[in-house]
């Protein structure tokens, strides 16, 4: 490709509203341009690196036994109520109807849509296991769309879904398929880490999340380095503290906190540590409200009382008009001891040790000291519920967990059940009796595996690419003038090079050398070879890898063809 006639608009500046540098570096390098929050063009630039990412994925699912379809993004509504996603999926979801009022959405994902084909086409165990996966977009309103394609309301997704008999089988294509992602990840570069994840709206009994590591990335994981043990934080286990134990219950007294509503004045006033002094909030959840206890330097992470409860969402009650009516309390003194309406008490498993500790009286200015499990709080249920902090410790080896920041690049689920119990999706068994279809999903983002390659591997000059993902496997630069002895030799190279199978963008524009070398770094060019009046003159062409690595190749053959296998060779070794 000629850059004289390639739509490239690189720019100088940085522009004001990109954040991370992945999204700067795919503006300036002129792979998207905004259309409106959450959506862009993809330039010719980007869309090639987007089908060479598309393409490693497709080969990769292919080799793993996928077979591919295209399934429609506008999606009925009957599908997603019958399944009950329709409210559960909330805001996110883009909903619409036609000239007759019925009701679609723009497909975020499509559980409800493959499970609807697979049910009205196969019917018997003959037919399992059976594999399926699309590429294809997917539109959700986001909130607040950020960091350019990394989260943006239209992308480009490859989703499989997998169709089974028996737990078995989803094991083995679940295995498969984790394989055949690691392979996907490694041939595009990146440094990655796969780790336990919350299966979210998804459903399911089990999920894992690619993370690809980056300091600047929006998701944050644990990892053990002494172990295989990793999680996404919102799901993170830890080893179970027994710091405070204390071994004789005493008595239980009510104790005057006026005007104290946060741990650090409660835990002055009584000359006790702020871990003694336990948290105690109130959710709203699909099946009634529910307490939630964490110890006083902690935080609760919602997502695992989610998990735990099984429920589609729980939300705490942050109104105070509403906090009283439930406690009778202001939100500074509210407790677990004395609830109204048996609401049932979750408390995190590091409490389970802790005795005489201090709880909100339910009773405005007042707390209860001395509080102990089993005498004073009934059925109490411990589970995994703070937040997992700096220092804590592998649940499975004792060793302290490193925190990551990264980036999801993939997620894999075992469903179970969960959509052919709802969508009636049933197969025939040996002995003639109908089962419901144990499924899988698999998906990839596509679109956001860009700028993870790119914020994993930028420099100060620009976009750094891995061999995979490179849209092009050299720069051509011709410096001088159209006419000159520079300019024919890189047009006999250009078309020798295309009939090798190189990918060589050259840069033939009248501008200054320097333009075309900082756009070549820019823009992410492996090699770059440079023809000029006076390398030619001294009879070389000068070859300069990413790295900065330097060497001239000797003209002093000068059979043009015989020139560009020598510089294939040197694009082969370098990029």
């Amino acid at each position: 490709m000629k850059l004289s006639n390639y739509f490239l608009p690189t720019l100088k500046e940085t522009p004001a509203d990109a954040e991370m540098e992945s999204h700067k570096l795919m503006l300036k390098a002129g792979l998207i341009r905004k259309v409106t929050a959450g959506v862009y063009d993809y330039l010719p630039l980007g869309f090639k690196v987007l089908k060479k990412i598309e393409e490693v994925v497709r080969e990769e699912m292919n080799n793993a036994g996928a077979q591919e379809i295209k399934l429609p993004i506008i999606q009925p509504a009957k599908l997603w109520k019958e399944s009950g996603r329709w409210d559960d999926f909330g805001p996110e979801m883009f909903k619409l109807a036609d000239r007759k009022e019925r009701e679609f959405a723009l497909g975020p994902t499509h559980e409800e849509i493959i499970t609807d084909l697979v049910r009205n086409e196969l019917n018997s165990y003959k037919d399992l296991p059976l594999v399926l996966f699309q590429i294809n977009d997917k539109y959700r309103d986001e909130i607040r769309p950020r960091h350019g394609v990394m989260r943006s309301r239209e992308f480009l997704m490859k989703d499989a879904y997998s169709f089974h008999s028996t737990q078995e089988s989803l094991d083995k294509t679940y295995e498969r398929m984790y394989d055949a992602y690691a392979r996907v990840f490694d041939r595009l570069g990146l440094d990655w880490v796969a780790v336990e994840a919350p299966t979210g709206l998804m459903g399911g009994s089990y999920s894992q999340e690619f993370m690809a590591l980056a300091d600047e990335g929006g998701e944050e994981i644990v990892v053990c380095d002494d172990c295989d043990y990793s999680s996404n934080i919102e799901i993170a286990r830890y080893e179970v503290s027994s710091e405070y134990s204390e071994n004789s219950p005493a008595e239980l007294k009510e104790v005057e906190t006026p005007g104290m509503e946060t741990v650090e004045e409660v835990a002055n006033h009584l000359g006790i540590p702020s871990q003694k002094v336990v948290k105690t909030f109130i959710y709203r959840t699909d099946d009634g409200l529910v307490a939630a206890l964490v110890g006083g330097d902690d935080d609760i992470e919602e997502m695992k009382l989610i998990n735990h409860l099984g429920t589609k969402k729980a939300e705490m009650v942050s109104s105070q008009a509403d906090i009283k009516a439930i406690t009778g309390a202001n939100f500074g003194s509210i407790g677990p001891i004395g609830l109204k309406d048996d609401i049932p008490v979750y408390a995190d498993l590091d409490l389970k040790s802790l005795t005489n500790f201090t709880v909100g009286a339910n009773k405005n200015g007042f707390h209860l000291t001395n509080v102990n499990w089993d005498r004073d709080i009934e059925d109490v249920k411990f589970i995994n519920l703070r937040k997992v902090r700096e220092g804590d410790r592998c649940p499975e080896c004792g060793s302290e967990l490193d925190f990551h920041k990264c980036i999801e690049v993939g997620q894999i689920f075992q469903l179970g059940t969960k959509y052919s119990d709802s969508l009636d999706g049933e197969y025939q068994d040996r002995d003639g009796n109908l089962n419901p279809y144990i499924m899988g999903c698999y998906g990839i983002g596509i679109s956001r595996l860009i700028p993870a390659v790119i914020q994993q591997k930028y420099d100060s000059k620009g976009i750094n690419w891995t061999g995979a993902v490179s849209p092009f496997s050299a720069a051509l630069i011709v410096l001088g003038s159209e006419g000159e002895e520079s300019f024919r030799l890189g047009e006999a190279l250009y078309k020798e090079l295309k009939e090798l199978d190189y990918e060589v963008l050259v840069d033939d524009r009248e501008v200054s050398p320097g333009f075309k070398f900082n756009d070549a770094d820019l823009i992410g060019a492996p090699i770059k070879i440079i023809i000029g009046p006076r390398g030619l003159e001294s009879g070389v062409l000068e070859v300069e890898s990413r790295s900065g690595d330097k060497e001239e190749l000797n003209l002093e053959n000068k059979d043009v063809k015989q020139i560009a296998e020598k510089l294939g060779e040197r694009i082969s070794a370098l990029g």
